[in-house]
């Protein structure tokens, strides 16, 4: 195995991984929160399931999304 492909299958395990974070996270925010995630991610389908917006994503926004998220459930604990 060359070290190009060692370094795709880390790359592509790693962005499963943010997915899957992204998944879990997201689920700890109320409804209204998700759907405005839908809002800006998935705005021609507001009826895709979380878990498909987030795997159609693109990659590139996968950072900011998950900052967002993250973000948002940092205020939340804060408010409590």
């Amino acid at each position: 195995m060359d070290n190009k492909s060692t370094m795709s299958k880390m790359q592509d395990s790693l962005i499963l991984s943010v997915r899957q974070i992204m998944k879990d996270k997201i689920k700890l925010l109320p409804n209204e929160n998700q759907v405005f995630f839908k809002r800006m991610y998935s705005h021609k389908n507001l009826d895709k399931p979380i878990d498909l917006v987030i795997d159609d994503m693109e990659e590139d926004k996968l950072e900011w999304a998950l900052s967002q998220i993250e973000t948002t459930l940092n205020k939340i604990q804060k408010q409590k």
